[in-house]
């Protein structure tokens, strides 16, 4: 689930620039980009899990105007099965 507002939210030290994500874009994608079932950005998971990584902070403390704790591990878990990390 994305923010409510629609203005853009503030930028993180930790958030990918845009080369970096075009770099390792095509290596995160385990499925397309629209599938249906994605309810987040992935590059907004993605800034969360650095986010986490880069701060040292539980699951449960990513702040709000990041995708939800939940699918950040979630996704995370599906990353680690598939050994791109």
């Amino acid at each position: 689930m994305e923010p409510s507002s629609n203005k853009p939210r503030t930028a993180y030290t930790s958030d990918v620039c845009d080369a970096e994500w075009e770099f390792c874009q095509p290596c995160l994608l385990l499925m397309k980009e629209d599938a249906p079932q994605r309810g987040c950005s992935l590059r907004e998971v993605f800034n969360a899990l650095r986010y986490i990584v880069r701060c040292g902070c539980q699951w449960r403390m990513v702040p709000h105007d990041l995708p939800p704790w939940q699918n950040v591990y979630q996704q995370a878990q599906r990353w680690m099965k598939a050994c791109l990390f």
